[in-house]
């Protein structure tokens, strides 16, 4: 049985007429962060309440299809639909209540690289930026590729995508990572099991409020010839942009966009949100020497096994959640591997020790 995060509609309701009311004084718009946080409150508390709303709806239809159905069976097929929705409606509102962490509202920028392994971890890359469009394009989200770079035989070498909407960070935050996969090869001749991986990093895409300051002169910027597909023009000009940030050595690329300027803003976005992290990292590694608690930071580290022979089982290593639905998750229904994380980076408890109770 799912645990289920706690909901007050009623509080949430008197909170949202506390903030409306704050944004009645002229006074508070002297302060435009303050303001702003009060807005995204608004926003976020606004989405719960009509999530509320359409789960109320549903039941009562629920409610009425029961009533009904000893007069007509042909309900029943109609009651279990209604009762889906419901289940879905309940797993996104839960997941909105788990988002309380800065930056959870933001879009996100997903790289994928390959482990060694040559063209069998390439094809596994290709294959998790498939999982995740898919699952973007299933939850409403918009994605755009900003570089990818195809790999000699099949597969990927490396792919950087935006997921554009909002709560997409906090949706995907949990996935940055190593992905393992085990299977029979496709491309062994011999029909061999082979174990593959790929590595998984999510960042927030950051706000032009948040102020990471980036020199030009501080930037070493190449240009080439696109190497995928793109048409014509793409191919023949020197549009795709390299970005070197020399202090810390970070390097970014962008190759999607028919020009230089569009490819190389895209490719200051990833950079701004890759100095960010590195921020971020520091000031939490700060609080960690003052506070003595350790957590681990980076995202160097497996976090899920996909194993396609000799059974089939998709587990996440960290919360104990399993499926042996492959090609659902392989089309993108993520969102149970989401949820089960969210629960447990908030409560630290795993699948098997989350009983039929509130999460807190």
């Amino acid at each position: 049985m799912k645990s289920r995060s706690s909901f007050d509609p009623n509080s949430k309701i008197s909170r949202l007429s506390e903030l409306e009311n704050l944004l009645t004084d002229p006074l508070i718009w002297q302060d435009q962060e303050k303001a702003r946080s009060i807005g995204q409150e608004i926003s976020k508390i606004r989405e719960e309440k009509n999530l509320i709303d359409s789960l109320t709806s549903k039941i009562e239809n629920l409610k009425v299809y029961a009533e009904l159905m000893d007069q007509d069976s042909s309900l029943e097929t109609e009651a279990k639909n209604e009762a889906k929705e419901i289940e879905k409606t309940l797993t996104s509102l839960e997941l909105k209540i788990l988002f309380s962490e800065p930056y959870d509202s933001s879009s996100a920028i997903l790289s994928i690289h390959p482990g060694a392994g040559g063209t069998e971890s390439q094809d596994w890359a290709q294959m998790l930026l498939r999982l995740y469009s898919r699952w973007a394009e299933r939850s409403g989200f918009a994605s755009e590729i900003a570089d990818l770079l195809p790999g000699e035989v099949a597969g990927i070498k490396s792919a950087t995508i935006f997921i554009k909407g909002r709560f997409a960070y906090g949706y995907l935050k949990g996935e940055t990572g190593v992905h393992r996969l085990v299977r029979i090869s496709p491309f062994d001749a011999n029909k061999r099991r082979h174990t593959s991986f790929a590595s998984i990093e999510i960042l927030p895409e950051v706000s032009d409020e948040v102020k990471i300051e980036i020199r030009e002169e501080e930037l070493k910027i190449d240009t080439f010839r696109a190497s995928g597909a793109g048409g014509q023009h793409v191919n023949r000009t020197e549009s795709a942009i390299r970005i070197t940030h020399l202090p810390s050595g970070i390097i970014v690329s962008c190759q999607n966009e028919r020009s230089q300027h569009q490819n190389k803003e895209l490719a200051l976005r990833i950079l701004k949100a890759k100095l960010f992290e590195i921020e971020m990292e520091k000031r939490q590694k700060a609080m960690e020497e003052l506070t003595g608690k350790k957590t681990e930071i980076g995202w160097g580290r497996q976090i899920r096994s996909y194993v396609f022979q000799p059974y089939s089982l998709i587990k996440d290593l960290r919360t104990g959640y399993e499926t042996g639905n492959l090609q659902a998750v392989m089309d993108g229904e993520l969102d149970e591997f989401l949820r089960t994380y969210l629960v447990f980076r908030k409560t630290g408890r795993r699948v098997k020790d989350i009983e039929p109770q509130e999460v807190e």
